[in-house]
């Protein structure tokens, strides 16, 4: 490894990284968005390096049986076509055994030719047990046991193995959720070390604090991992966490949130209104926020950047000069778009016997299928639905998303929208597309002419689907939660369900919601879309000019260098 990659200041940890389409490295958003940074982090030549897990079998393999039931299965890919083992090795202590890592290595190109690289741990290798083996297998597998004893593998074996790898000029380690928080134990052993201490002081605290950074990314309880106190010990078998409960622990148990928390000079939410939630949830830290982006070059059609490749050469190198996809006209747009949606539906149809047709009004939503998401809530009344295609103007609707394989009303959700879309025909035409991923994401995005979001605030984070859509120049429909709170100027960049007057921590009604999403189907964006297609267009260029030229991860890790990192 040469110098100019070890010469690296910045590493961040993700549980997650979408890295390439065909590496079943991510589970979802988390992932998508890691991968969308280190991609910008390379454009931008900020010298980073990433440490996530292999992830032999991926997240899971999603197919629907007879019933409409969701099923799992694990992922079969071969991670030698796809990365290089550094034949580097290190080690971590898991019940006093030592549990042997390995690193696969993969590069990530920027636009100007710079590296981020990306290391995989992997511990299937002969030395160790065969359970193991087995640690660094399935994503979000298994039960807390398993991991707890991933996220040591992640933490303390990703330190250790920065260092075998060379990587000595790390200031800053940025840690991408809490699932990388033991990354902290780590650094305060090294700190301790370095200054001749057997025990762990509050001079090392200090100096760790120092180094680290922290992004938070869901206000949903089930997104901050805590483990017992007891298991802790056995895998770790350290006293000093117990010594120390008010830097680890939280109400007795390790709560890796606010480990991070505690130990972090910078901690960010991803919007700003979870920038607010967050503060809300956690009022003894001081909380930022950056509000999340995606990297254009990325999700961008292959018909809108032949697009502004010739109306804006320099876009891939600044995101900001979409600004200037106002002065691209009309007939273009319109023509890029229908261009990508026939690509999306023809797809659709030839794998799903869908019907889809190019000339009928298609929303997409494509999410993890989780309770709050709500994806089921355009069904809140199928013959308001059902009248509104009828005498308004046709609409069909495409649906993707994997539910938790433990998450059994995620499942009765998936089961509930593909029997109600049968239903609903021949008056609406649904479409259920399994195995949502990279791919399937970026003809989405590109293909559908509105996206359809509608959580249940203030639970969305931030959400990112919606900015892929608008470098496509696909409007939103969403409601004022995450980013579309900052993205959303009615009638101008898209449409918002509902109002912005919800309180933190509670919710809007369920009946309100879906009122105000029929009616603006009915009164504003179907018609809209239908007979006066001049102005439908004039709100797509507006959605690249405004949102796309904003809501992307170049501009993001900007403020990350300049408020977290140097």
């Amino acid at each position: 490894m040469n110098s100019n990659n070890l010469d690296r200041s910045v590493s961040y940890f993700s549980m997650e990284i979408a890295i390439h389409p065909e590496m079943p490295t991510y589970a979802g958003g988390l992932g998508i968005l890691a991968g969308d940074t280190i991609r910008s982090a390379a454009d931008l030549q900020v010298p980073m390096v990433a440490i996530t897990l292999l992830h032999r079998e991926g997240y899971f393999y999603q197919t629907l049986d007879a019933t409409d039931w969701q099923t799992e299965e694990p992922v079969h890919w071969v991670g030698k076509n796809f990365l290089t083992d550094t034949g580097v090795r290190t080690h971590v202590s898991i019940e006093n055994r030592s549990v042997k890592l390995r690193a696969w290595k993969y590069d990530v190109v920027g636009e100007g030719g710079f590296v981020v690289q990306v290391f995989l741990l992997d511990t299937d290798l002969p030395e160790n047990s065969d359970w193991d083996r087995k640690l660094t297998n399935r994503l979000y597998g298994g039960d807390e046991h398993y991991r707890f004893c991933q996220e040591v593998v992640l933490g303390i074996g990703g330190i250790r193995m920065l260092r075998a790898l060379g990587y000595d000029a790390i200031h800053k380690f940025h840690m991408n959720e809490g699932h990388s928080a033991l990354l902290t134990l780590e650094l305060l052993d090294e700190q301790a070390t370095s200054s001749g201490r057997p025990t762990l002081t509050l001079e090392d605290i200090e100096a760790v604090h120092a180094k680290c950074v922290f992004t938070t990314h869901t206000p949903v309880p089930a997104g901050h991992d805590q483990f017992p106190l007891d298991l802790v010990n056995r895998v770790l078998g350290r006293r000093d966490v117990y010594e120390m409960k008010e830097v680890f622990c939280c109400e007795d148990k390790l709560n890796m949130t606010f480990l991070a928390m505690n130990m972090s000079h910078y901690i960010n939410g991803v919007a700003k209104r979870h920038g607010e939630v967050s503060r809300h949830m956690f009022a003894r830290y001081k909380i930022d926020s950056i509000t999340n982006g995606v990297h254009a070059a990325t999700w961008v059609s292959q018909e809108f950047a032949e697009l502004f490749d010739r109306y804006i050469p320099d876009w891939k190198q600044d995101n900001f000069s979409l600004r200037y996809a106002l002065s691209i006209s009309k007939n273009e747009v319109a023509h890029a778009h229908q261009k990508s949606k026939r690509r999306l539906l023809k797809s659709v149809n030839q794998n799903m016997n869908a019907g889809l047709d190019s000339n009928v009004f298609t929303i997409g939503f494509a999410r993890r299928v989780a309770m709050y998401k709500r994806a089921d809530l355009i069904f809140n009344d199928v013959e308001q639905l059902r009248r509104i295609s009828r005498d308004i103007g046709r609409i069909q609707i495409i649906f993707s998303g994997k539910a938790h394989p433990k998450d059994i009303d995620g499942k009765k959700m998936i089961q509930q929208i593909i029997r109600t879309g049968r239903s609903l025909a021949p008056d609406v035409t649904v479409a259920f597309l399994p195995n949502y991923d990279m791919e399937l994401a970026q003809l989405l995005t590109a293909g559908v002419d509105l996206w359809l979001n509608t959580p249940e605030p203030p639970q969305e984070a931030s959400g990112t689907s919606g900015m892929k859509a608008a470098l496509n120049g696909i409007p939103s429909l969403s409601i004022l939660d995450g980013w579309w709170i900052e993205g959303c100027i009615e009638n101008i960049t898209g449409w918002a369900i509902g109002s912005d007057g919800v309180s933190i921590g509670q919710s809007n009604n369920h009946q309100t919601d879906a009122d105000s999403l029929y009616a603006k189907l009915e009164q504003s964006i179907i018609p809209t879309f239908y007979n006066d297609q001049d102005c439908y267009v004039e709100i797509m260029r507006h959605a690249i000019a405004l949102n796309g030229s904003f809501f992307n991860t170049q501009r993001m890790i900007q403020q990350y260098v300049l408020k977290a990192y140097f």
